[in-house]
């Protein structure tokens, strides 16, 4: 069974979302999908919390938010405790967004981020483990 991703986004992330849908799907995830579902005025800090509940409730295994710029949406994911949102902008963020942070959600910016840069983030995301060791101590600090 493949593992389940969350992913979701404001109107603002909304095309890149649907690209990334794609992406996750070929590369072997189960894309779960929180909505919006087109490109009219929604609030994104509402997809943070849907993205907070389904983790909370194990509906998914990490997850992928965005919005217009990934700022927002990152600031009110990072409100749940059990959530570590990073935003990502190239390659080497993403890698130590889970190499040395354990993050569990990718968040993207829809207007500041390339769809090639925002495939290649998501790929080296879902494919970085948690190193551990002296950064486990630090990142239990977080919540």
């Amino acid at each position: 069974m493949a593992e389940k991703i969350a992913i979701a986004s404001d109107h603002g992330g909304f095309d890149l979302k649907t690209q990334l849908k794609q992406e996750l799907e070929r590369l072997g995830f189960e894309p779960l999908d929180l909505g919006t579902d087109g490109p009219a005025s929604v609030d994104y800090p509402d997809f943070a919390v849907k993205m907070a509940q389904t983790l909370k409730a194990g509906d998914a295994t990490r997850g992928v938010l965005i919005c217009g710029s990934g700022i927002g949406i990152s600031i009110a994911a990072n409100r749940h405790t059990h959530i570590r949102a990073a935003l990502c902008h190239d390659h080497l963020t993403a890698y130590l967004a889970r190499w040395h942070n354990n993050a569990n959600v990718l968040c993207l910016g829809g207007r500041t981020t390339g769809p090639d840069v925002a495939k290649d983030c998501l790929q080296v995301f879902l494919g970085t483990d948690f190193e551990g060791g002296r950064h486990q101590n630090r990142v239990a600090k977080l919540g």
